[in-house]
């Protein structure tokens, strides 16, 4: 009680003396900083966890039969945790959070406020092949949420915030606040205007000042120098676009049916075992899949790509450069295979660390091979930078947040060209063999996916099973007219649904349908509701989603339409009230 009326009156007092656009600022600030701390912390606990379980095995013959076990100890407590001690299906960065702007109104259940931080650090700490970013995201952007829940925000101010965590996760890791406005609208589908874009910028400076307040000045990518532009290379960085582009198709087709292939092993702890034990092979034979790969990409960014072997059993085999440089590509297919692995057998992690690794790979491998077999200069950190920002396109259709990114991090606009050319055409390449992103795919397909298009945003916010009427009569096909005239007597409406004994749905029968009949009584006994029923014009399924709803209405013509479940009748919804609220929730996307 102390806390609750503490709350009331702070609510109280805020209405009072603070603004709303003022109080939505200062949210932004708070919900900045705490992105910022939030990144800060999953990134260096995970990766300080898998340097100490390196090093403390370097002066040992157990140095590199370590990584053989350590990925199955990793995913198999992230298993563990999810199953017994969070007790809810393991969530997945952005995709918890663009299913909970588009299907729960922005509401995150509270357990992703923890539940992504372990999970991420237990799999990325112990080797698991993946990034840190989504999580981390996930993870701020449930505490907004709740934030905004306590506050009594409504649905576009808890949007905005949660806009404003994952912006200032990304702003914080990367040092790039700019690059995160953009990915708040790529990704999340925010609109930016000027009531978003100042809460947004905010968020994104608060984050990255108070990471670095806690880390320093070290950043995750070192870019020593970008060498200037020539336009003479541009044939060769549009041809490194359709690489991207084709890379990036690669990776999100291999993703998803490694995936979907790993959920047919049920038993998850059996799943864990064995993708931990594949893993951890992997690690034996390639090393550089360890973890996230920021000390690889920084390895190849400054053209010392034999030391990403360097130790290893494979070492022996790169006795050329060509060698060296099949043998780079090879690891890009692995991690590509690893990165999947690690999620489909229950890893928390996300793709955006594995596509700077696919980039910085694919441009390092492009341009050594380029200068090896025609004699020309190409820039290696240029090609590699620039690959970087192609496969973030290609991934996660985020072009601009690709271009801004690379921009910022290289602290200066000198390859602003080349990424926009590579970044559109590796965005166009992908985006024709496969029309969404590894982040919404399978949103995409339930339907469940939030875009710009307003109307359709509307109607994603909409829950069929919130609208469906329930006070309707119910008949059997077996009733006489003479009991089907009662049940209208007693019923204030005019359709009649019928169903069998387990409440299958057989049809209808309306007013109009017995209003010549249903006063003669000689027929009370002669006609039974089976001679009267029809089938409707059209019935939807419970969980259909409401643009099919409302391209039923508009086919049929009809006014009311059947749900149903299973074939089990649920209800009907009607047209007035499906409309109703459709101006409700329009008048909550709408500026103030």
């Amino acid at each position: 009680m102390p806390k609750q009326s503490f709350l009331k009156r702070f609510l109280i007092w805020r209405v009072k003396h603070i603004s709303h656009k003022q109080f939505i600022l200062l949210m932004s600030l708070i919900v900045g900083v705490g992105s910022g701390l939030i990144a800060a912390f999953i990134k260096n606990t995970a990766h300080s966890l898998g340097d100490f379980l390196r090093s403390s095995s370097e002066s040992t013959v157990w140095h590199n039969y370590s990584l053989l076990i350590l990925p199955l100890i990793g995913i198999l407590a992230t298993v563990l945790w999810n199953k017994y001690i969070v007790r809810k299906p393991e969530s997945n960065g952005f995709p918890t959070i663009l299913y909970a702007i588009a299907k729960r109104s922005g509401i995150m259940k509270r357990h992703h406020m923890f539940s992504s931080i372990i999970s991420s650090i237990l799999t990325a700490g112990f080797g698991g092949s993946i990034g840190l970013e989504a999580p981390a995201a996930s993870s701020a952007s449930s505490l907004s949420s709740n934030f905004a829940r306590v506050l009594h925000l409504n649905f576009k101010d808890r949007m905005l915030l949660i806009g404003c965590a994952t912006a200032g996760t990304i702003a914080s890791i990367f040092n790039a606040p700019i690059a995160s406005l953009v990915l708040a609208m790529e990704v999340l589908m925010l609109d930016l205007t000027m009531a978003s874009i100042i809460p947004l910028l905010i968020a994104s400076v608060s984050a990255t000042i108070s990471s670095r307040l806690i880390i320093g000045d070290a950043l995750i990518l070192h870019i020593e120098n970008v060498e200037a532009f020539h336009v003479a290379n541009m044939p060769f960085y549009i041809l490194l676009g359709v690489f991207c582009g084709l890379l990036s198709v690669v990776f999100s087709k291999v993703f998803y049916k490694t995936t979907n292939l790993l959920k047919k092993i049920k038993h998850k702890i059996s799943r864990a075992i064995w993708g931990g034990l594949f893993l951890g092979g992997l690690l034996f034979l390639i090393p550089p899949l360890f973890g996230e790969g920021f000390e690889t990409i920084n390895l190849l960014l400054a053209d010392q790509g034999k030391e990403i072997i360097s130790g290893s059993y494979i070492e022996s085999i790169c006795t050329t450069e060509t060698a060296l440089f099949v043998l780079i590509f090879i690891i890009l297919l692995f991690k590509i295979v690893a990165t999947s692995v690690t999620v489909g057998v229950g890893g928390i992690g996300g793709v955006f660390a594995p596509s700077l690794f696919l980039g910085a790979g694919l441009g390092y491998v492009f341009a050594k091979l380029i200068n090896h077999f025609f004699w020309i200069e190409l820039s290696v950190s240029n090609f590699s930078l620039v690959s970087m920002a192609g496969l973030i396109a290609g991934v996660l259709h985020a072009p601009l947040t690709a271009i801004f990114l690379i921009a910022e991090i290289t602290s200066g606009y000198e390859l602003f060209i080349p990424l926009m050319t590579v970044a559109a055409i590796s965005y166009v390449s992908s985006k024709y063999f496969i029309p969404h992103s590894l982040f919404n795919l399978q949103l995409a397909q339930k339907g469940e996916l939030m875009t710009h298009n307003k109307d359709q945003a509307v109607l994603m916010q909409m829950q069929l099973e919130k609208l469906v009427e329930k006070n309707f009569s119910v008949i059997h096909p077996e009733m006489n007219l003479g009991e089907l005239v009662k049940v209208v007597a007693d019923s204030k409406r005019n359709i009649f649904p019928v169903v069998d004994e387990k409440n299958i749905f057989l049809g209808i029968i309306s007013l109009d349908d017995i209003r010549k009949v249903m006063f003669d009584d000689s027929l009370y006994t002669q006609i039974t509701v089976e001679d009267l029923m029809h089938q409707p014009l059209g019935s939807i399924k419970l969980y259909d989603p409401m643009d099919k709803v409302m391209a039923k209405f508009k086919e049929t013509g009809a006014w009311n339409l059947a749900v149903t479940c299973h074939g089990e009748y649920i209800g009907f919804i009607s047209k007035s009230k499906l409309f109703s609220k459709y101006r409700r929730k329009l008048v909550e996307f709408s500026e103030e």
